[in-house]
């Protein structure tokens, strides 16, 4: 058994600031020289970013759909290993969920998988003794949920929050904090950037991370909330591990570690932290690719992993890389193993919104106004890297481009309702669907293995000068989706 001093954040609803609450917490007690480790319920990469880097240590998302309850108590003994709290910042309102299944994926279920207690946010902007009422509400509507307490959020004087204290008291709700309506600015980048501010090491969003942990020393009462931490109990679970699993494609023997890079920047990569872990313990050595500035790619590489969380807003700083783009145009020609997810699969496109991209799949993207979001229980259509044909994955969608067409003549995958998706061409898979990959360790072996192994001859064929190259430069071979 393990025990991880843990507590989940939560509130009645979104917009209540339990986001810069999170944040701002970790930044405070990683200050005070606490190790300490962030957690983000549900899919969302930029909250866990944020996590990340006011923790000091990659944040991690522990989404029920995409993992399954049964993995979410290893994953976060195994993000929260040798620390003295773990953080977990949850979705929406304490009991809803993306998909309606609030039984078990909203945050009041993981909090109860966690066995963790949890601290309410709650804006008491527009509210008096009423909050008594409504946190009573939620502690009633299941009364296997710890609720350990609340903060009070927006309160407007002394004797607002004199009265607010006083209502919760007589319910037997401790307060572990009331910040002024002035005390929790909107100092974090605008999330049309993503990632990328954390990914970048950039200057604001470290300072607006260190405000937020100012904000929280300065009105929040830390030894008694870190003591509701402690008090958690005991998680009779071993932690996760990214060894491999018995069955597991061996690398070949005499190959050595093949060298596989995974797309990011100095502050971490695109694809979920234990992308890079499960790699790295089924053989491989990992790098970093950073996308906007690396020309080439790192020598020897003989595989690429572009995961979710690249921003579909920043397609002209990849276009404009031509010199990368024609590396990874070459790199997915000769057969090596290329993963892209999410937005990863536009930057090998032939172009986005007018703008050359790597040219690799015979697709054209562009941005529309209205975002396609959801889960999906996905089939695999074709023999690929990431899957056998006829396996089953749930994975995760969330993008405003389209590509025409949606389909290459090999998809990735097919799910009920909607026209199969995505390309498998060669050692390519590239899909918008974006997978966790801690629930499907196979995917890292099977990775590892092709690209230790030497690909096939490819035959001679026409040339038809899909891939994007400069003048000059005409690429050798048709790209995926191309007529044969």
């Amino acid at each position: 058994m393990t025990v991880v001093p843990r507590l989940v954040l939560s509130a009645p609803s979104s917009g209540h600031g339990k986001n810069a609450l999170a944040i701002g917490i970790l930044a405070a007690f990683a200050d005070r020289g606490l190790d300490v480790a962030g957690f983000k319920i549900g899919p969302d990469p930029v909250d866990a970013a944020y996590l990340g880097l006011a923790a000091g240590r990659p944040g991690r998302t522990l989404d029920p759909r995409l993992l399954g309850t049964d993995r979410l108590a290893p994953l976060l003994l195994h993000g929260a290993a040798d620390t003295g709290l773990a953080v977990v910042q949850g979705s929406m309102g304490l009991y809803d969920s993306l998909s309606g299944r609030c039984e078990t994926e909203s945050t009041a279920a993981v909090a109860t998988a966690l066995r963790s207690p949890v601290v309410m946010v709650v804006d008491v902007a527009a509210m008096g003794q009423s909050v008594a009422a409504l946190v009573h509400g939620f502690r009633a509507y299941d009364e296997q949920l710890w609720i350990g307490g609340v903060i009070l959020n927006r309160v407007a004087s002394a004797r607002h929050e004199t009265l607010l204290r006083e209502a919760l008291d007589d319910i037997g709700i401790p307060v572990y904090g009331a910040l002024r309506r002035q005390d929790l600015p909107a100092v974090l980048p605008s999330r049309r950037h993503g990632v990328m501010p954390v990914l970048e090491n950039g200057g604001e969003a470290a300072r607006a991370v260190r405000r937020l942990g100012e904000a929280v020393a300065a009105t929040v009462d830390l030894e008694r909330l870190h003591g509701l931490a402690r008090s958690a109990p005991e998680l009779a679970v071993p932690p996760w591990s990214p060894h491999p699993e018995a069955g597991a494609p061996p690398v070949p023997a005499g190959a050595g570690r093949p060298l596989v890079a995974v797309a990011g920047g100095p502050g971490g990569s695109f694809s979920h932290a234990e992308t890079a872990e499960l790699l790295r313990a089924a053989g491989a050595d990992v790098v970093t690719l950073d996308p906007f500035v690396d020309e080439v790619l790192p020598a020897g590489t003989r595989a690429l992993v572009v995961g979710g969380a690249l921003p579909e807003s920043y397609a002209e700083q990849l276009s404009a890389n031509r010199r990368l783009c024609i590396a990874v145009a070459e790199l997915a020609r000769t057969g090596r193993p290329v993963v892209a997810e999410g937005a990863g699969l536009l930057w090998l496109a032939r172009e986005l919104d007018g703008l050359p991209m790597c040219g690799v799949l015979d697709a054209i993207g562009s941005i529309r106004d209205g975002l396609v979001v959801g889960y999906r229980e996905a089939t695999a259509q074709s023999d690929s890297v990431v899957a056998t044909r006829g396996e089953v994955v749930t994975g995760h969608k969330e993008h405003r481009a389209v590509l025409t067409p949606r389909g290459g003549p090999r998809p990735a995958w097919g799910w009920a309702g909607g026209a199969p998706e995505g390309f498998v061409w060669r050692g390519v898979h590239a899909s918008q669907l974006v997978p966790h990959w801690a629930a499907y360790p196979r995917i890292a072996g099977r990775l590892v293995a092709a690209a230790a192994t030497e690909p096939a001859a490819i035959p001679a064929g026409p040339d038809l000068g899909v891939p994007i190259a400069p003048a000059g430069v005409v690429a050798a071979e048709p790209a995926a989706g191309a007529p044969a």
